[in-house]
């Protein structure tokens, strides 16, 4: 397998110390920072490029989130890790895309859980343990069945939620985890609720020490369920969607078109939860917290992404690798040193999280990783770029098999490659057509021959998620 090996050590070693100093931000870092900085990751699921005010969204509106960018940076070209939930989410974790990483679909385990990483896999959170950080998640984890190797509590000091995305469907479930222990509910109570309080709680109990919340919750995902007072808010402003009903898991919904909004401006009310909670510990300073999402929008249980122009300008949904199922918002603020208002149209993924996070935190690691540390595009600082940027989706019997890489201002797309592993390329130019609908391969033969030597080079065979037919 041939992975990019990206440390701070082999940078300066490849472009010598004086650009390294312009470029790595510790050195920037170091005696501003007086304890290390907190970090918390908050990862909206299947929420849509364009379903924030401050990325075009005109039906409702998102304020606490807008504070994000406007006292931090926007990020308009962050890609997700995969365009459905456990691949995007193992590719975050561990620093590597789909082409070289263990889980590149969804695969169930029964009854409960997916398919889970190899044991002793090196993730975000067992490497800022290296640095004294204590880590939470708080949310949907889908990497591992419960008492797995790969259960949640292998890698964070503490976990709170769904460990199962097929049992995160339904927001009013029988019972949630707490570390490995089975916590039983009502079947009537908002998890949502109760998974922005345990990590509130693990906030407040650890403020004196650096920590990483991770905080995947699981709005707007699968079934349109919102709390009855916001819900019947949108269903009295959309009254066109009252006769509409829909049912993904759990109970059924009334005009779940209209619950959609609901359900973003709840998860909305909880960031500002957050970012008040920040300020009233005195940590607001020394706390980077990042927004994004997933994978692109969906359309189970209701939901109409068309009327609330979810994907914005852009192509494809969740489980397409156009442009709508993979860019993704992302939003990062840490008062005194990310420039408010600021934007960055800086090319990066998922798979960047890990070197970025082992920079902030100033982790010495030697681990292969696809991807490059970003943190100096959020401090407005000289960027390493990637050379292109690689995906591509399976299913654990191989029935799909979607490829795509980004290189520079170009995007190309191969479909249905299980079937024929030499399918014919699309290509477009994002630059000029960032809705991706002219396929201009036929104009650029020589790019075109450069991505299908990439689409080889970029990845290793799984034998778990293959992506050819055997």
């Amino acid at each position: 397998m041939t992975k990019s090996k990206f440390t701070r050590r082999s940078f300066i070693k490849t472009v010598g110390v004086g650009t390294a100093m312009a470029v790595l931000p510790t050195g920037l870092l170091k005696g501003v920072i007086k304890r290390k900085p907190n970090i918390i990751y908050i990862l909206a699921d299947d929420l849509g490029y364009g379903d924030l005010s401050c990325y075009g969204q005109q039906k409702f509106k998102t304020p606490n989130i807008d504070r994000l960018a406007a006292e931090g940076i926007k990020f308009t070209q962050h890609y997700a890790g995969c365009t459905v939930c456990a691949p995007s989410r193992c590719s975050l974790l561990t620093g590597l895309h789909t082409g070289h990483a263990q889980i590149r679909g969804n695969r169930e385990v029964m009854p409960e859980g997916q398919a889970p990483m190899q044991p002793g896999t090196m993730t975000i959170p067992t490497l800022l343990k290296r640095a004294g950080y204590i880590s939470g998640m708080f949310g949907k984890w889908g990497l591992g069945a419960p008492g797995s190797d790969s259960d949640p509590t292998v890698f964070f000091d503490e976990f709170y939620g769904y460990n199962c995305q097929r049992q995160a469907h339904n927001y009013y479930p029988e019972y949630l985890w707490h570390n490995r222990k089975k916590v039983s509910l009502d079947g009537k109570t908002y998890s949502h609720d109760l998974i922005m309080k345990a990590a509130e709680d693990f906030i407040r109990a650890n403020t004196d020490k650096p920590f990483f919340c991770y905080l995947p919750v699981t709005i707007p995902h699968a079934s349109m369920h919102a709390p009855k007072q916001l819900h019947d808010k949108y269903r009295k402003l959309f009254p066109q969607f009252e006769e509409k009903t829909g049912k993904y898991a759990g109970p059924d919904v009334r005009n779940p078109v209209a619950a959609f909004p609901a359900m973003v401006e709840y998860l909305d009310n909880g960031v500002g939860r957050i970012l008040d909670l920040l300020k009233e510990l005195g940590i607001d300073d020394n706390t980077l917290v990042i927004f994004t999402s997933d994978n692109g929008p969906h359309r189970e249980g209701g939901h109409d992404p068309d009327f609330w122009n979810s994907n914005g300008i852009l192509r494809g949904m969740k489980r397409d690798l156009y442009e709508g199922g993979i860019r993704v918002p992302f939003l990062a603020r840490w008062p005194g040193k990310i420039q408010p208002g600021s934007r960055s149209d800086h090319i990066s993924a998922f798979w960047d999280m890990l070197p970025t996070f082992c920079e902030i935190a100033d982790v010495d690691y030697t681990k292969d990783t696809d991807g490059i540390s970003m943190l100096s595009a959020m401090l407005g600082k000289p960027q390493i770029e990637h050379d292109y940027l690689y995906w591509e989706f399976t299913s654990w019997n191989g029935e799909i098999g979607k490829q795509a890489i980004r290189k520079g201002d170009f995007k190309a797309i191969r479909q249905n490659v299980r079937e024929n592993p030499d399918a014919g390329i699309e290509l477009y130019n994002l630059k000029n057509d960032p809705g991706e609908t002219m396929n201009v391969a036929a104009y650029y033969p020589e790019i075109v021959q450069e991505m299908k030597v990439l689409f080889k080079e970029a990845r290793t065979e799984s034998a778990e998620f293959p992506l050819f037919k055997r």
